[in-house]
């Protein structure tokens, strides 16, 4: 068992990933892999080393991924556009010992100390003329000259992925994704995600970065021996063009992806006529966003709902009879429980906690016991702490979330982190963060700032601030200065009351 072996068997003539147009049949891609893998072997990469992949959407990130995990290694995927010092933090929380940077990321990481990541042994460039390149050790293409390596052989509990998430425990944490997990789910997937054929062509625009990304696009495209195109930005008339151009025939999205498109006039109206599969999930998807993609493009937009600690997909509406409101059935080979606050199941119709059981279930968080016993029972149980009901059918209505939990363009932010970074400043006395309504995005970050005495500050310096420390997703884009922030009798900051 290796999930790296995805790419097996597959017809060496098909192809597997374009990226910058550039086509890398499944031949191809297994040769680049298996002499990555042996370049990675020669700078010391063995298993259970953690590899750190600050890279956006493309072959690198493909190729990368596949070899460390079939080394027995352990991949570290990070937002290459996250400032230096959320990187750092990333980098230390899983001792990374070998960092991958793309162009993307450059800028960034020329601005991490390396004194702060002390583990980081090697660091390479994913090209030659990335600019500040001098920070690398070697190249890309001085690993790939290597002798190739073939897959090493793993039990289904061999850790694969660090995946960082704020699913379900507050501030962000690494969940430990094993192979057993990842490629459970994709088997999984096959029930309800509507299955995919090699002659399927998928729209890969979803940050590989992001679980939903990197297993649902990427590993359900290879698995099944399909075509995925990926995309390291997305404006929705780039994004016609390239549907039309390379015959997409499946899409994956977050609700704002959706929304553009439901919002694009200008598109004509068999822009997407030949997609036989489009699915969303992330975030709640607005009924009347659906109905206008129905009435002007045919699009019969199937629904799921999954997270990161479940790798991820749980239900999905996807090759069923899509209801209003629903996000479909549970996959097969998963157990959802609706539960009251004693963990009893509730009756049909009503509402309760989504508990979820089966092989893509996580580990757990990395060094962190705690929270994990806070999210998984003894009996292996997974607490969501996300609120549905269930029909007589089992098809699954979501009703509320994870407490405080904002998603902005389908990217889960706590609002713990945001307000720790802006409490960082010298002139913040106190903050309060919530998630408010966005036509675009979904929901935005919204902060309440009690000033330092003696303390003068304004809105840009503190964003500014936070686009210094945090991914921009997790910025305020709007922040309102107050004299007190609402709590109760205990001292505990009032969310609601924030608006």
């Amino acid at each position: 068992m290796n999930i790296a072996s995805i790419i097996e068997g597959h017809p060496d003539e098909h192809v597997a990933i374009v990226s910058r147009n550039r086509e890398t049949t499944y031949a191809t891609l297994r040769d680049q892999v298996a002499r990555l893998r042996g370049g990675r072997a020669a700078i010391g990469v063995g298993a259970g080393d953690r590899v750190a992949l600050l890279c956006g959407n493309g072959r690198f990130f493909v190729e990368a991924y596949l070899a460390v995990a079939g080394l027995g290694a352990v991949t570290v995927p990070l937002n290459p556009t996250s400032p230096a010092p959320e990187i750092e933090r990333e980098i230390v929380t899983v001792a990374a010992k070998v960092v991958l940077v793309d162009p993307v990321a450059a800028q960034a990481w020329t601005a991490v100390d390396r004194a702060r990541v002390p583990t980081v042994e090697h660091v390479v460039a994913t090209e030659p003329g990335t600019q500040g390149a001098a920070f690398a050790d070697s190249t890309f293409a001085e690993l790939v000259t290597a002798e190739p390596l073939g897959v090493v052989d793993v039990d289904e509990d061999t850790l694969a992925a660090l995946i960082f998430t704020s699913g379900t425990a507050g501030s962000p944490r690494a969940a430990m994704l094993s192979h057993g997990n990842l490629l459970g789910n994709l088997n999984q997937s096959r029930s309800a995600a509507g299955e995919l054929y090699p002659e399927d062509v998928i729209y890969g625009v979803l940050p590989l970065f992001h679980i939903f990304g990197l297993n649902v696009v990427l590993g359900t495209g290879l698995q099944r021996g399909a075509t995925v195109v990926l995309v390291q930005r997305f404006d929705p008339s780039t994004a016609i063009d390239t549907i039309r151009d390379r015959k997409i025939s499946v899409i994956f999205g977050a609700p704002p992806l959706w929304l553009s498109f439901s919002q694009f006039d200008e598109a004509p109206a068999d822009s997407f006529s030949g997609v036989r599969l489009a699915l969303t999930g992330a975030a709640r998807m607005p009924e009347d966003a659906i109905r206008r993609l129905k009435d002007r493009f045919g699009i019969e937009l199937a629904e799921g709902y999954g997270l990161t600690e479940a790798s991820p997909v749980v239900t999905s509406s996807a090759g069923q009879e899509i209801r209003p409101g629903s996000v479909g059935k549970a996959v097969q080979g998963l157990q959802v429980r609706i539960v009251d606050e004693q963990g009893e199941d509730v009756l049909v119709g009503d509402t309760g906690e989504i508990w979820v059981k089966g092989p893509n279930v996580f580990m757990g968080y990395l060094d962190d016991p705690q929270q994990t016993a806070r999210v998984l029972t003894a009996d292996g149980w997974l607490r969501t702490g996300d609120i549905a009901l269930a029909d007589e059918d089992g098809y699954l209505y979501l009703v509320d979330r994870a407490k405080d939990l904002i998603i902005v363009s389908g990217f889960n932010v706590y609002p713990a982190e945001v307000e720790e970074i802006l409490a960082e400043h010298p002139a913040v006395h106190e903050v309060g963060v919530v998630g408010v309504p966005h036509p675009h995005t979904g929901e935005a970050v919204k902060a309440f700032v009690v000033p330092a005495d003696g303390k003068s500050v304004d809105e840009d310096t503190l964003i500014d601030w936070c686009q210094d420390h945090l991914a921009r997703y997790k910025c305020p884009s709007k922040i309102l200065f107050v004299d007190v922030l609402p709590r109760n009798v205990n001292g505990k900051l009032l969310r609601v009351a924030l608006n």
